[in-house]
């Protein structure tokens, strides 16, 4: 008898192959020309097989007998690339210690490279018997469970990257599956997948708008979590992470290719001048909490990879119902392979990382911006190389750190987000709506960071659509099963009127003025842009603000899906008008905080007007009354350099009127700025084109339909 046999498994041990010893390293399968090397992380398991299931579902078992630092490895001859397979680990049944071994549950491989199959019973996926610290199950999860696959040796691709500064990025967040599933220029075999991306008229459409980085929503392979799938509805989103080496097979276009598929997608948008960036899921996985299924990580080694208690249950930080130890020396390697795989092997730029706060909370406790795993990863050579943007916060009050980062990360800065709908919906003056235009001085000065460090947006994956923001006052979750209960009722929306849908010409005008006013504030803000994939389209979600999941038997097409049938054209060129105004304006795109005072060329390089043309008093500033602020950006002494080094000698002095109030503005007079001023662009007007270009002067007053964003240029001094 072996000394590692698991009396809950009835299989005599002997049955078992033994495989040379190999090497603890690489973690995973890799593959040779005489067969496969096979690594896992499970210090505390008396025994790993690991076991190869034929296409017919049929097992063979192979012990891996060598233990190097807490890892089982072993060599097995013969096995190729597209073998499927997976690991049963044999050891203690001692739950409240955190130890849940079971050796009738097949593990997905934590560093496998690609999975195939889909979840079965969700009971035969379950470690335990009745309850979660009751006796073992002695169902065998074999047929119920997705497996992972050999995949060909990785290699070290020389990818020619786009490259974009931070200060020219522009941040579209899609989703792979919704993006294209309705696109009709795009070939049917190829919607809602990889390959859709790499359309012709996709590829057009976003240089066309002005995106510089595709930011994809989660695309590291995914299971829906158990009480998902018991409402009969699947997770959509991809915030429930399976493999965090492996692309997402339901991208694919066919099956087995999602590996060459993406990498052809990340070659495409390359060659486009477009970055991509994955949203990665880091903080947990798809597990659930103790009561949830053992489908990797917990039947391998619990206490390594979560978060848990002094009682055996997870500590739940995320809102998730596990958390993954950031401190422990398995996740910090896990990490930091998986993102290296990415970037060296999968060639994309860079990553977003999913409440960013718990992988800098080591034990669950304070958040430290030198914890261990936010230290491996901006010291890395290779990942401290590209794009990293945290969202800095998770599901806790502690966990509340926008600012807190390091300076090699950028934010999502939710309170420019909120700072923006309020002033658009009539709720608050000047005051905040100035510092979070000019960068979030206030946030992320005072160190070594940019103004680009601020991930400005006003809507996202998680929320309203910038249509639905103006036209539902709260939220309309019903379709996700959880009466509604589900999502923030912190919207800060506006229906104009009318609660969805209408025909009402004022109310139908004003809701697209609201919108053209959110995405000019947002294209004309110092920071970076993020537009949310669609919103330039008028995509709707019906009110939804929470649509992470979808009806299990939804087709692709039905899933969110961006109906392009039905886009607005005028929409698609008013954001590509006011992003290329952002192009050519370094002064929107500077590399430093502004200073407020005189700069080199001898005038300020931001003054504050109000409506009357005169710079804003201290009671103004404190007035929400007053809703109308003018920026004088002075662009003189602006350094401006294109990606090769070579700098670029551009005045782009402007000035910027945000009005939510007066009908009848004058124009600020900086006598040492401009004599005259030249309109460049107009949120009132459906495309943002002045219907007046002519010059206006210094101190003119100008009427205006109603609230909106111009831009002028100097014209003369």
């Amino acid at each position: 008898m072996s000394p590692f046999i698991d009396h809950t498994d009835d299989r005599p041990a002997s049955r078992a192959e033994s495989s040379p010893p190999g090497s603890p390293f690489p973690l995973g399968a890799t593959a040779s020309a005489s067969g496969t090397q096979f690594a896992v992380h499970s210090p505390e398991a008396d025994g790993v097989e690991v076991c190869l299931v034929d296409p017919d579902g049929s097992e063979r078992r192979v012990e891996l007998r060598e233990k190097t630092f807490g890892i089982r490895h072993g060599f097995v001859p013969g096995v190729t690339p597209g073998t499927r397979y997976g690991f049963r680990a044999h050891g203690p049944w001692d739950p409240a210690g955190g130890r849940r071994f079971n050796g009738r549950k097949i593990l997905l491989d934590p560093a496998g490279r690609q999975i195939a199959g889909q979840l079965g019973d969700a009971h035969a996926l379950l470690p335990y018997d009745d309850e979660p610290f009751g006796q073992p199950s002695t169902v065998d999860s074999l047929g119920h469970m997705p497996l992972s696959v050999v995949t060909d040796p990785a290699v070290l691709r020389e990818v020619v990257r786009p490259s974009v500064p931070w200060d020219r990025t522009v941040l579209y967040e899609l989703h792979v599956g919704a993006y294209t599933a309705r696109h009709p220029d795009v070939p049917a075999q190829h919607r809602g997948t990889y390959l859709g991306l790499t359309a012709p008229a996709v590829l057009r459409h976003l240089t066309t708008l002005g995106v510089t980085t595709v930011e994809l929503l989660p695309v590291q392979a995914m299971s829906t979590e158990p009480d998902v799938r018991a409402r009969g509805m699947r997770n959509h989103w991809g915030y429930s992470t399976g493999a965090f080496f492996a692309p997402d097979p339901r991208f694919a276009s066919e099956p087995g290719a999602e590996v060459t598929e993406f990498k052809t997608m990340v070659d495409v948008l390359h060659s486009a001048g477009i970055e991509v960036v994955l949203d990665v899921v880091y903080n947990h996985t798809c597990e659930s909490s103790v009561s949830g299924p053992s489908i990797s990580w917990r039947g391998l080694d619990a206490p390594g990879y979560y978060l848990l208690d002094g009682r055996g249950y997870d500590v739940d930080i995320t809102g998730c119902g596990n958390t993954l130890d950031s401190a422990s020396p398995a996740v910090v390697r896990m990490v930091c392979d998986s993102l290296r795989y990415w970037t060296e092997v999968m060639g994309v730029d860079g990553f977003r990382f999913d409440l960013a706060s718990t992988l800098g909370r080591p034990g669950g406790w304070r958040f430290d911006s030198r914890a261990p795993l936010l230290t491996a990863i901006t010291t890395d050579p290779v990942l401290s190389r590209v794009k990293l943007i945290a969202e800095p916060w998770d599901a806790t009050g502690a966990g509340y750190q926008v600012g807190g980062f390091g300076p090699m990360w950028s934010e999502w800065n939710d309170r420019y987000r909120d700072t923006i709908r309020r002033f658009w919906a009539e709720q608050i003056g000047v005051r905040e709506l100035a510092s979070r235009l000019a960068g979030s001085e206030d946030i992320y000065g005072g160190g070594s960071r940019k103004p680009w460090a601020s991930i400005n947006f006003v809507t996202a994956h998680d929320g309203f659509t910038a249509r639905d923001l103006v036209s539902y006052s709260r939220k309309h979750n019903e379709a996700n099963g959880e009466e509604n209960r589900d999502g923030t009722d912190n919207n800060i929306s506006v229906d104009h009127g009318v609660e969805g849908p209408t025909d009402d010409p004022a109310v139908t005008g004003a809701r697209a003025r609201h919108v053209r006013a959110l995405l000019a504030t947002l294209a004309l803000s110092t920071g970076t842009p993020m537009l949310l994939a669609g919103d330039e389209l008028g995509h709707t979600q019906f009110g939804n603000n929470n649509a992470y999941c979808i009806a299990e038997d939804a087709p692709a097409e039905d899933a969110w899906a961006i109906d392009w049938s039905n886009v607005d054209s005028d929409l698609v060129a008013f954001v590509s008008r006011v992003l290329r105004i952002r192009r050519s304006a370094p002064s929107l795109r500077q590399q430093e905080f502004f200073f407020g005072r005189d700069t080199p060329s001898g005038r300020p390089d931001l003054v504050w007007f109000d409506g009357h043309g005169s710079e804003l008093t201290t009671e103004q500033w404190n007035d929400d009354s007053v809703r109308t602020i003018q920026a004088w950006v002075d662009g003189g002494d602006v350094r401006s350099y294109e990606p090769d080094g070579v700098r670029v000698d551009d005045d782009s002095s402007l000035l910027i009127v945000h009005s939510g109030g007066p009908t009848e503005i004058s124009l600020a007079c900086p006598s040492w700025a401009a004599r005259r001023f030249a309109p460049v662009f107009d949120s009132a007007e459906p495309r943002g084109i002045p219907t007046d270009a002519a010059s206006v002067e210094a101190g003119s007053a100008i009427s205006l339909t109603g609230p909106g964003v111009l831009v002028f240029r100097s014209d003369g001094r």
